[in-house]
C-alpha cells in the first residue's frame, strides 16, 4: 500500500513537473509580436526609485516588492529607460528570480536605451554629434538581452530623444537610425534574437506627427527600420500650453463638465495617434504603432496645478487612465501608462512638482483613485511596499479626494458652472 501511494505521488510530480517545464517553456518562446496589443499583457512604465537621488538605487527586494503588486494586478510588460544604472540589470534580476520562485509569475520588459547628445545637459549641447556614452548604453542593452531572452523582448533606442523641445540632450534622428539599423543587423547575424523587436519611444511630433521641420529623410528611414513606432502622448501639458483646450459650452455641473473634458483629452491623443499614422501613410509604410507612454499627474504646484490650468489631482487622472486604457484595449494597442509609482527625484527641488506625481501608487504604496476599485477587489491582499500595506489614498474617502477636485481654470472663463 505504502510502495503505491509512493509510486502515485512520484507520478503526480512527475506530471507536475511535466506541465511547469512545458508552460516555462511555452513562455520562454513568447515574443514582442504575441505581447504588444495583446489585452492580457498589461503594459507599464517602471522607474522603483523611492529617494530624492538616482544615487540611492532600489535593492533586490524592493523591486521584487514592486514586480509583485505589478504582476497582482495583471501588469506584465514594463518599460525601463537606460542601462547605465544598476536599476535595469537589477529589474531583469528581481524577474529571474521570481519566475524560478513561482513558476505563475510572467513579465517581460522593453528595455530603454538612453540616447544623448554630445555636451549633453550643460549650456552648450551639440545636437548635430552624438554622445560618446551611446554606444556603451547600447552595447549593456545588447548584453542583457543576450542574458535575459526570456524577458526582455524589445528595446528602445532612445527616450524623447529626437524631440526638439529636448533641448538639453535631443539628437538628430540620423543618430537613432544608427542605433537601430545596428541592433537590426545583430538580429539578422543571429547575435540577437530574430523576434526581438526594436523601436525608438519619443514624442508624437518626433515621429512625423508634428510639424514639418521633423519631416526629414532620415526619420522616413528610421520609420521603415523599427518594428513598430512607440509613440507618447501627454494632453495633460497643453492644458497649460493652450488653454482653449479645456473650453466647453453652456452650464455643467462641476464633475460633469470636468468628465466632459477628460473625453476632451482622450480624444487630444487620439488625434495626435492619427498624425503619426497619416504621416506613416504619407510615405508609404503601414506598421505597428503602440502608446509608449502616457500619463496623468495628480499633483502639481506649477502650471498643471491651482495656479495654473488646474489640471491635476487624483480624480482627473483616474478618469484619464480609464480611457486611455479602454481606447487602447478596444484598438488592440498596448499602452505602457506612465507610471506605476511616484518618483521623487524627478524634481528634486520641488517635491509638488507634477515630474514627481505621474505614478499609480505613491511612494508609500498607497493606490491612487484610479486603483481603488482593485483595492476592493482585494488583489493586494499580503503586499506590501517599503513595509505599507497597499492601502487607498484619502483613506478611501471619496468626499475628501473631490474637495481637492477643481475645474481647469480656462474652463471657469466659458461656464459659471458650480460644484
Amino acid at each position: 500500500m505504502r510502495l503505491k501511494v509512493l509510486l502515485s505521488l512520484f507520478i503526480v510530480s512527475g506530471i507536475m513537473w511535466s506541465c511547469d517545464t512545458h508552460k516555462n517553456k511555452e513562455r520562454s518562446q513568447v515574443t514582442a509580436k504575441d505581447i504588444l496589443g495583446n489585452p492580457d499583457y498589461l503594459a507599464i512604465s517602471y522607474g522603483g526609485y523611492r529617494k530624492t537621488t538616482r544615487d540611492v538605487q532600489p535593492t533586490i527586494d524592493e523591486l521584487k516588492e514592486d514586480m509583485k503588486i505589478l504582476h497582482a494586478m495583471g501588469v506584465k510588460v514594463l518599460r525601463t529607460y537606460n542601462v547605465h544604472l544598476p536599476q535595469a540589470s537589477n529589474i531583469l534580476k528581481s524577474i529571474d528570480e521570481l519566475k524560478k520562485e513561482n513558476t505563475s509569475f510572467e513579465m517581460y520588459v522593453m528595455l530603454g536605451a538612453w540616447i544623448d547628445c554630445d555636451n549633453a545637459w550643460t549650456s552648450d549641447p551639440n545636437h548635430n554629434a552624438e554622445s560618446l556614452n551611446n554606444e556603451k548604453e547600447i552595447a549593456q542593452a545588447v548584453a542583457l538581452a543576450k542574458q535575459y531572452p526570456d524577458i526582455v523582448k524589445i528595446i528602445a533606442v532612445g527616450n524623447e530623444a529626437m524631440v526638439k523641445w529636448a533641448w538639453s540632450y535631443y539628437v538628430q534622428p540620423g543618430v537613432i537610425l544608427k542605433w537601430v539599423n545596428h541592433l537590426q543587423e545583430l538580429k539578422q547575424k543571429g547575435e540577437l534574437s530574430k523576434d526581438l523587436w526594436i523601436t525608438s519611444s519619443d514624442n508624437f511630433a518626433s515621429w512625423g506627427g508634428g510639424s514639418e521641420e521633423y519631416h526629414v529623410e532620415d526619420l522616413n528611414k528610421l520609420i521603415k527600420a523599427v518594428d513598430y513606432i512607440s509613440m507618447h502622448t501627454y494632453p495633460m501639458h497643453d492644458t497649460h500650453y493652450n488653454p482653449v483646450f479645456w473650453e466647453f459650452e453652456g452650464n455643467k455641473p462641476h464633475l460633469e463638465a470636468i468628465d466632459e473634458l477628460m473625453l476632451k483629452a482622450k480624444q487630444y491623443a487620439v488625434s495626435q495617434y492619427d498624425s503619426v499614422k497619416n504621416y506613416m501613410k504619407s510615405i508609404g509604410v503601414r506598421k505597428p504603432i503602440h502608446i509608449g507612454e502616457t500619463g496623468w499627474a495628480s499633483f502639481s504646484n506649477g502650471h498643471y496645478g491651482s495656479k495654473g490650468s488646474n489640471a491635476t489631482d487624483e480624480y482627473k487622472e483616474a478618469l484619464f487612465y480609464k480611457h486611455m486604457r479602454d481606447w487602447t484595449k478596444e484598438t488592440k494597442m498596448s499602452c505602457f501608462y506612465f507610471e506605476a509609482f511616484d518618483e521623487n527625484w524627478k524634481d528634486a527641488q520641488n517635491a509638488g512638482g507634477s515630474e514627481n506625481h505621474f505614478g499609480l501608487f505613491t511612494i508609500e504604496g498607497k493606490a491612487k483613485y484610479a486603483l481603488w476599485n482593485l483595492v476592493d477587489q482585494g488583489i493586494f491582499k499580503g503586499l506590501t511596499r517599503g513595509g505599507n500595506p497597499i492601502v487607498k489614498t484619502f483613506d478611501g474617502n471619496k468626499e475628501q479626494l473631490l474637495l481637492n477636485v477643481g475645474l481647469p481654470s480656462s474652463a471657469k472663463k466659458t461656464s459659471t458652472a458650480n460644484h
